[in-house]
């Protein structure tokens, strides 16, 4: 019980330290870029068509943008303790709302790459590990670094040309068509299988290598059975620390992946925000997506304390 109680403490004081370097970061990066903040935040509201000198100055009135600096951040920490993330500058609708409905589209995408990758990994690495000296051992590994060594966002455009344009056989974007899902997910959890196959099958090598698995067919187990419940629950522990180091990277791949299939998530609404200049928007998108990311590291440190009992001893996997 001690133990679950650091773990939580832990990952709250993450979470604080995350919200006040995020906020800090997004608001002095949107303030130093070139150009008036002004003119932009009014574009997005009236059009660039209909902008000009007065609804700028409108604009910057409105909101308060010629303000010092420190009077404007010292605004949005208090917002912040209140649970408050402010008002969107173009839409003046709350963050929360607007977030809100991003952020269900962000956790389908990002749950269906994961899905997708144990999916292919996991049968990836059980072959390598089982028929190291196979063809297709041989196969998967080439496969396997090709994929790693190449970012979402290449994937993303080769499956594009190849099964949207090329074959027509999946939507190339939004989000109301049949198997919209699909194209995005898959971008997102190629090379994350990758890594899960090459991981899975170093483990599942290792653990094949164990004392305990000769003491298992001693005891009559087949090859099969020995596997199933004594090598596969020695591989958990590192696949797990595994997913929880990649979910990082799989939170920075959402959100070019997301712009690139016009998916509502909160990284479309992010890349939305910079372009814009709506800093409230900015601020709520990276901090909901840093809390996402602790959020899902909890959830790991969680799944590893249940299957690794030398952690729950207080020892160190």
């Amino acid at each position: 019980m001690q133990r679950w109680a650091a773990l939580l403490a832990r990952r709250l004081l993450q979470l604080l330290v995350l919200s006040l370097v995020v906020g800090l970061l997004s608001f002095l990066m949107m303030r130093a870029l070139p150009g008036d903040m002004a003119m932009r935040i009014a574009a997005g509201r009236y059009g660039y068509d209909l902008v000009g000198a007065a609804a700028a100055a409108s604009v910057r009135a409105e909101l308060g943008l010629d303000l010092p600096i420190w009077q404007a951040l010292a605004t949005w920490c208090a917002d912040l303790l209140r649970l408050r993330l402010g008002d969107s500058l173009v839409s003046g609708e709350p963050v929360w709302h607007e977030l809100s409905q991003h952020l269900g589209a962000t956790l389908q995408l990002t749950g269906a790459a994961l899905l997708m990758a144990v999916l292919l990994g996991l049968p990836m690495g059980l072959i390598s590990a089982l028929r190291p000296q196979g063809w297709l051992a041989r196969a998967i590994t080439v496969l396997a670094v090709a994929l790693r060594a190449t970012p979402p966002f290449m994937i993303a455009l080769a499956l594009i040309l190849l099964a949207a344009v090329k074959l027509g056989m999946l939507p190339v974007a939004g989000t109301h068509e049949r198997g919209a899902l699909l194209l995005p997910a898959l971008s997102l959890a190629l090379p994350l299988a990758a890594g899960l196959a090459q991981v899975f099958a170093t483990t599942l090598r290792e653990a094949l290598a164990l004392p305990s698995q000769e003491f298992a067919r001693l005891k009559g187990l087949s090859d099969v059975q020995a596997v199933r419940l004594h090598a596969l629950r020695h591989t958990a522990p590192p696949m797990l620390a595994y997913i929880g180091m990649q979910a990082v990277l799989l939170s920075e791949g959402a959100v070019v992946v997301e712009a690139l299939f016009a998916w509502p998530g909160i990284g479309h609404a992010l890349v939305h925000g910079v372009f814009g200049r709506d800093v409230p928007v900015i601020q709520g998108a990276a901090l909901t997506m840093g809390a996402m990311f602790i959020a899902f590291n909890l959830l790991i440190d969680a799944l590893s304390l249940w299957v690794d009992p030398r952690l729950r001893a207080g020892g160190r996997a």
